[in-house]
């Protein structure tokens, strides 16, 4: 199953970051508030067919960044282990790769449905508008 469909919004600069950081922010919040009843269902297990992921950023040595979704395949304590199954265009990561996150680093999650309806992803509905 793929994430949900990622429309990017490119950022600039340091101003273009910034504002976008303030725009995804109370979304953010949002998302890190519910995280652990999303948390929860993940562990308990989901439905056949359904699938979580985690939204976060990746770096690359230059400081340049890209938010990516990540499928969730464990979660232990604080820290998640997952697939990238996005597919970077700004950062040297390829889609398949394995990825570790820690709770605090989520922007964002979402669970797809295999009924192609799916829970979450505030940030990303956001995102899908974001006009810079």
């Amino acid at each position: 199953m793929q994430p949900p469909a990622d429309k990017p919004v490119r950022a600039a600069d340091a101003d273009d970051i910034r504002k976008l950081d303030q725009a995804i922010a109370p979304y953010v919040k949002k998302a890190r508030a519910t995280l652990p009843q999303a948390k929860k269902k993940y562990l308990k297990g989901l439905p056949k067919g359904d699938q979580f992921f985690v939204t976060t950023r990746l770096y690359d040595p230059d400081g340049k960044f890209e938010q990516v979704f990540v499928t969730v395949t464990s979660w232990e304590g604080q820290t998640i282990k997952g697939v990238l199954s996005s597919d970077p265009s700004i950062i040297h990561h390829k889609s398949g790769e394995a990825v570790v996150c820690k709770e605090r680093d989520v922007l964002d999650w979402t669970i797809s449905k295999a009924n192609g309806s799916e829970e979450g992803n505030s940030v990303g509905n956001l995102l899908d508008s974001y006009k810079p």
